[in-house]
């Protein structure tokens, strides 16, 4: 399967590389789906219950600042570094990912959208200022110094599994400047990803002579769009990704391998390795 992956992207030079939640699991962030393509926890928090209700924002900030500290120590892993590696060969035209970590411009790619956001910044969504989230970090613990002592197991999104918890009296920080709410500047379930940003990445998709998805089940739709748009231009798509993809019947190659070994097994084929 290596061999015709590395084939694969020796035609097809100009790639479009999607990338999802398999990616930074060897970062230590967990994923959201299993084999199958089904939720392994309960669903993340929708945008709309975050605007609505100040009890949500309190669960979800509660669960930050518990999270946060893990989430911001992690690291590149070698799936990073070997996507920053085709890049710097010329094989990647635009990396698009779904993940909110960071860890491919930390790896050295250049070329990416973060298509869902970024968790290291936090936007008002009354006056639009955008503020450091690790400088929230500080306020957070300032005003909550009773939940700096808990601990628990970090979840997707950042945050942690915090339950059984009595979240009434936590400090949710407003906006400095204006009073709004703080949220952070990810793309919540139930919100839309900003119009000029998936235009901007299904152009450079149109410029691409194929995709490729590295680590992503495809179950989200903001995902799985750059795969129909493909296959409407007869674009030829290939996976990397351990289970089922909701892609699968389009594929013109599928790798089942964990995301690492896979592409550390492509960069030998294409003699880039250091």
């Amino acid at each position: 399967m290596l061999d015709a992956l590395a084939d694969f992207v020796e035609r097809h030079r100009r790639l479009f590389v999607l990338t999802g939640a398999g990616c930074s699991t060897d970062s230590g962030i967990p994923d959201y789906r299993d084999r199958n393509g089904d939720w392994k926890r309960r669903q993340p928090i929708r945008y709309q219950e975050f605007v609505a209700q100040v009890s949500t924002r309190r669960r979800y900030w509660a669960r930050s600042l518990i999270g946060w500290p893990a989430f911001a120590r992690a690291r590149p892993n070698a799936t990073h570094i070997a996507l920053a590696r085709l890049e710097a060969a010329g094989f990647v035209h635009q990396l698009v990912t779904q993940n909110v970590d960071g860890l491919h411009q930390r790896a050295g790619s250049r070329r990416v959208i973060d298509l869902h956001g970024r968790l290291d910044a936090v936007v008002c969504l009354s006056c639009g200022i955008q503020v450091d989230r690790a400088a929230l970090q500080e306020v957070l613990e300032r005003d909550n110094p009773a939940f700096t002592t808990l601990a628990a197991t970090l979840a997707p999104d950042g945050d942690a599994d915090l339950e059984h918890i009595d979240f009434s009296h936590f400090q949710v920080p407003d906006c400095a400047q204006c009073g709004g709410i703080l949220k952070p500047a990810v793309v919540f379930f139930g919100e839309s990803v900003p119009k000029p940003r998936v235009e901007r990445a299904s152009r450079r998709l149109a410029e691409a002579e194929a995709l490729l998805v590295v680590g992503s089940s495809l179950m989200v739709l903001s995902g799985y769009r750059f795969c129909q748009q493909a296959v409407a231009r007869g674009q030829p798509i290939a996976a990397l990704n351990r289970g089922r993809t909701r892609a699968d019947d389009a594929l013109t190659l599928k790798v089942e391998q964990y995301c690492e070994a896979a592409l550390n097994g492509l960069l030998e084929r294409l003699g880039l390795t250091l």
